[in-house]
């Protein structure tokens, strides 16, 4: 069979939609997206089985980026040693002499989760682990612990520039897309509604103690001394880990300076070596692979010095890390290779030029692409589980519709409306890592830690669908943070004034 007539048609969406398709009834994200490359594999190849075959390897291994998966590899070992350090649980003994309230307790987990920001798997089992001896003398519940692990999680990570997200992101780009993926993922930063909303409703319902829905019933039950509600029992027998109690806050906090420091001092260098003639033309032109690998091998070298002489950490324990941190990154180097290969395959089939024909036929239209395209994110990462494999899919799809310099700010925009679904859905799906670490790390029922932020995280979505529309019509960064922020604070506000004056008139 002549392959020609699936190149450049609508067949070169079949491989994208078969993985979409897929990972929604199976819930299941690593087969769906082989499926979707062996069925790529076939159009491009025409249906002959062994070229296919053939066709298939070649494409998977051009397709991956080895210095994507060295950089992970290696920040998975500073998250193994930070654990082992025990510099997280000095950092919340030092907290637990701090603190004097809830408010503060609050403020000290949000404080945490931002700051241990490279990485959300290391983020979810660390914060809770750490702070919830604090948050548990001061009455907060379960539930809401687990909301602010989790919305400092992944909404963090996103729009951190050295955080193996950013690395993510950075690698599902194509390379015709007009503009490198370091510099496509700065870019997305302001306008990842979701992710910024979300941190400032958690700093607002901490500051001014507004609950509401399931929430509110949950803190009610805290103060009179039921953290949990319900689903005690689960944790009853859970032993908690053994802290290295030679550890001490430095542990945590230098590695995690070392680690930006050097990322930046990379960045603008290499970004000098490009002909930069300044810092801001340096960042944005930049190596930010070698730059990203440059600074994880600095503080890997960096805790050698740090925890060795101290014996905080055993030389084997040390090298044993590394072996750990690769484990530990398995998950998400899978759906990496697999989604570069699903990227490469539509690549092969002229997905970017089909795409970009009809999005031209239809400009008009254009101005919802960024609403619809974070509706279409939010469902799949909250069916899938997945916001990594949410952007493998999409990531490429919202480039090749906007491909071209004229069209750069609306392929910037289209794109950050994709993380910003995907960060969405996989935050309130009851199937998401994320999600059930952030449970595990606050030891709150699963259900109860997702029916309540379910309820705090629609608030953000529907202000973002908004926000996105209006993006598609501005263009201008500040003009839709602006309106956003300001409608969500209004919002709330709104709420707690309207949800206050009910709860009077019920006392009444």
């Amino acid at each position: 069979m002549d392959s020609s007539i699936f190149i450049g048609t609508w067949w070169a969406l079949v491989p994208p939609l078969l993985a979409i398709i897929l990972a929604l009834v199976t819930k299941e994200v690593y087969s769906s997206l082989f499926i979707g490359v062996a069925v790529g594999a076939l159009l491009y190849s025409g249906f002959h089985p062994w070229n296919a075959f053939v066709n298939f390897f070649d494409i998977m291994k051009n397709s991956m980026n080895l210095n994507i998966l060295i950089f992970d590899v290696l920040l998975g070992m500073i998250i193994v040693l930070m654990a082992k350090s025990g510099g997280s649980g000095a950092y919340g003994r030092w907290a637990g002499t701090k603190i004097k309230s809830k408010r503060s307790a609050l403020l000290a987990t949000t404080g945490l989760g931002i700051l241990i920001f490279v990485d959300d798997y290391f983020n979810c089992l660390t914060v809770g682990s750490v702070m919830r001896p604090v948050t548990d003398r001061y009455k907060v519940s379960r539930a809401k612990l687990a909301y602010i692990i989790d919305a400092t999680a992944a909404p963090v990570c996103i729009i951190a520039p050295i955080s193996s997200w950013a690395a993510a992101v950075n690698s599902y780009v194509p390379e015709d897309a007009g503009i490198s993926g370091f510099q496509l993922f700065l870019n997305t930063i302001p306008y990842n509604l979701y992710a910024i909303l979300t941190l400032v409703m958690v700093f607002f319902v901490t500051v001014t103690a507004f609950d509401f829905g399931l929430m509110k019933k949950h803190e009610e039950n805290a103060a009179k001394g039921d953290l949990f509600t319900s689903g005690a029992e689960e944790f009853e027998q859970v032993s908690e880990e053994e802290v290295n109690p030679n550890g001490k806050v430095m542990d945590l906090v230098l590695p995690v300076a070392v680690l930006i420091v050097s990322a930046i001092g990379a960045m603008i260098y290499t970004g000098y070596l490009g002909g930069a003639t300044d810092i801001i033309t340096a960042f944005s032109g930049c190596d930010a692979e070698t730059s990203l690998i440059f600074a994880t091998m600095v503080t890997i070298f960096f805790m050698v010095i740090l925890y060795l002489p101290r014996k905080v950490v055993t030389f084997k324990g040390f090298m044993d890390s590394l072996v750990e941190g690769f484990k530990l990154m398995i998950p998400a180097v899978t759906i990496l290779i697999f989604a570069w290969s699903l990227k490469g395959m539509g690549d092969a089939l002229g997905l970017a030029d089909f795409v970009g024909h009809v999005v031209g036929d239809n400009a008009s239209a254009s101005i919802f692409i960024p609403a619809v395209l974070f509706a279409a994110a939010v469902f799949l990462s909250f069916s899938t589980g997945t916001s990594w494999g949410t952007f493998a899919i999409l990531v490429p799809i919202a480039t090749s519709m906007f491909s071209g310099s004229d069209n750069m700010q609306m392929m910037i925009i289209s794109v950050s409306a994709v993380l910003a679904g995907a960060v969405c859905g996989d935050h309130i799906s009851p199937i998401s890592d994320t999600t059930v670490m952030s449970s595990a790390g606050a030891q709150s029922n699963h259900i109860n830690h997702v029916s309540t932020q379910m309820q705090y995280a629609a608030v953000v979505a529907v202000i973002c669908f908004f926000g996105y529309i209006l993006a598609g019509l501005v263009h201008i960064w500040w003009v839709v943070l602006g309106v956003s922020l300001i409608v969500l604070i209004a919002v709330l506000t709104g709420m707690k004034l309207v949800l206050g004056k009910s709860r009077e008139k019920g006392n009444v």
